[in-house]
């Protein structure tokens, strides 16, 4: 897929005023400092489409962006972060929840995870409740460059020994690296092609 065309559409944390129309959506989520903004802005080739900050926890909205006119990239706020109890969070702000939830226009989810670390019981969780509201996502292993690939193959196989305990399959992942590039081209190929079967039906 070449992207043509990026553009900022809306940002809120009103899940009711996210667009109203049946244009899909590719939703990235991840923990505050994954790498996310800068992900976003390598698929993209925009050098700040998405915002990056030293600071983890700076994207609070729900960012839309329509990409080539025919779908749309959005950012989600980075969870486990923010410094309040678990019992007003639930590990997730609420309006996370409530997207996922509500958005019929969701066609998958891609959750980012840090290759360099074990697996967070954060993101194990948070997979977990997109699995039991059958959500489909997939992983992104972010920071790629920073390991050796056998490293690359030990992080990826502990991921899949944990999350196989609980899932009948190890769900579908990309590695990637912002700044290498590494996985650009596989995952809008992937996206391109859920797209493809979208409009035929």
């Amino acid at each position: 897929m070449h992207i043509k065309s990026a553009e900022f559409i809306v940002s809120n944390q009103d899940v009711a005023k996210c667009p109203n129309n049946n244009i899909p959506e590719y939703a990235f989520i991840g923990r505050s400092n994954v790498g996310k903004s800068s992900l976003i802005n390598m698929l993209t080739e925009r050098k700040s489409l998405a915002k990056t900050s030293g600071r983890p926890g700076k994207t609070q909205l729900i960012n839309h962006f329509l990409i080539n006119k025919n779908w749309y990239l959005v950012d989600l706020p980075g969870y486990g972060y923010a410094r309040v109890s678990k019992s007003t969070k639930k590990v997730f702000q609420k309006f996370i929840t409530t997207y996922f939830e509500k958005r019929k226009q969701l066609v998958s989810a891609f959750v980012l995870v840090d290759i360099r670390h074990d697996p967070q019981p954060i993101d194990l969780e948070f997979m977990q409740w997109l699995g039991e509201h059958m959500i489909p996502f997939s992983i992104i292993f972010t920071k790629a460059d920073k390991l050796k690939p056998k490293a690359i193959e030990n992080h990826i196989e502990s991921y899949k020994n944990i999350l196989l305990e609980t899932w009948e399959e190890m769900p579908n992942y990309f590695i990637t690296s912002a700044s290498k590039k590494i996985g650009r081209d596989e995952l809008l190929a992937y996206i391109d092609s859920i797209n493809n079967n979208l409009n035929k039906h």
